[in-house]
């Protein structure tokens, strides 16, 4: 299955973040935030006219974007047949997990002395709860991932941001898979808010703890989830 025309007229809308020093690093950011936020699913393949034509860059660029994605793991290159959004194994939905828990862990344990920078990180929550209300499964996902992302973005770091970033696009290939999107994160929605809560009384300690047991809550929820529908699909 391929792109239409019509399925990536939208990145046209993209094409002012490239700037006037367009680059194969912007248009993997373009992307990689595309696949995040479920606009490319597993297994899509990317047609690189469409494509080049709506973010206005040349085949070479793209090409080159693609190598980049690939080598994050989010593409696979088929001999042949072209460029597809990467189909992750059950190993793989435990590595991510494993990199969540370490980094996500982390940043939480290292924050210093509240009052902390939580204003993003409350939008993300209330994003994730009008979507449910609306039983739009798909933006609850998108909010679950960048609820994720901004309490990444507490350490202040760029580096633990683009690594982030890159590891919760490959969850959301992963999360593209299960067929009920509403029992795999409502669960999340309570938990999210519970966590932020713990974070704007300043309870730094009692915030890690949910975070722990939510990450491992939820890796095991996914991986049981995954490896049903692998082995339903073999």
């Amino acid at each position: 299955m391929g792109t239409t025309e019509s399925e990536v007229g939208g990145l046209a809308e993209d094409r002012p973040l490239l700037g006037r020093t367009s680059t194969a690093e912007r248009v993997a950011d373009i992307l990689r935030g595309r696949i995040a936020d479920g606009f490319f699913p597993p297994g899509e393949r990317l047609a690189e006219d469409g494509i080049g034509r709506a973010l206005g860059v040349s085949r070479n660029t793209l090409r080159e974007a693609f190598r980049l994605l690939t080598h994050e793991r989010l593409l696979v290159h088929e001999l042949n047949r072209g460029v597809f959004v990467r189909m992750l194994a059950v190993d793989d939905v435990e590595d991510i997990y494993r990199t969540r828990r370490l980094v996500e862990c982390a940043v939480v344990q290292g924050l210093g002395r509240p009052p902390y920078a939580l204003r993003a990180l409350a939008e993300a929550v209330a994003h994730g709860e009008r979507s449910a209300r609306a039983h739009d499964w798909k933006g609850v996902s998108t909010a679950n991932i960048h609820f994720h992302r901004e309490l990444v973005a507490l350490a202040g770091s760029a580096r633990t941001d683009e690594l982030m970033r890159g590891v919760l696009a490959e969850l959301r290939l992963a999360f593209h898979v299960v067929d009920d999107p509403k029992r795999l994160h409502q669960p999340y929605l309570v938990r999210n808010r519970e966590i932020l809560a713990a974070l704007e009384a300043g309870e730094r300690t009692a915030a890690l703890a949910l975070l722990a047991d939510y990450l491992d809550d939820s890796r095991r929820q996914l991986v049981q989830a995954y490896t049903e529908l692998v082995v339903a699909a073999d």
